[in-house]
């Protein structure tokens, strides 16, 4: 076993399974969706970005390409949720927590590329 391995796999999976906490709940109501929940999938989809830019191979791009689309996306929702909260002073409107809750499911759409695309690689590895 590569210990390497394990925690790439695991920064993916994690990030994902982070998101997708973020994500579960009703889009209109914020105690669905914890703030702190939204800041630790901003971090571990950065750190699974950080761990993909050594990859070389075709499908590592892929990878990288599409962790970069899950860490705008989530960077994007805390933006709205900032820009609600303390910019415009409204706090977070239903309508302001879709946009967050939305962003957040384009990120985890993005995470379920990564991991489908962690699987396809584990699969067809020969030894």
């Amino acid at each position: 076993m590569n210990p390497e391995k394990v925690i790439y796999a695991f920064t993916i999976i994690l990030a994902m399974t982070l998101n997708f906490g973020f994500f579960l709940g009703d889009m209109h109501i914020a105690g669905d969706h914890h703030v702190y929940e939204l800041y630790a999938a901003i971090f571990v989809n950065a750190v699974a970005t950080i761990l993909k830019f050594g990859d070389r191979s075709h499908i590592g791009s892929v990878l990288l390409a599409s962790s970069l689309v899950a860490v705008i996306q989530l960077v994007a929702a805390a933006g709205v949720w900032g820009f609600a909260s303390y910019v415009i002073g409204t706090g977070l409107t239903p309508t302001a927590l879709a946009s967050v809750v939305s962003l957040s499911g384009g990120a985890l759409l993005a995470n379920l590329v990564s991991v489908t695309l962690l699987v396809i690689e584990t699969v067809s590895l020969r030894r």
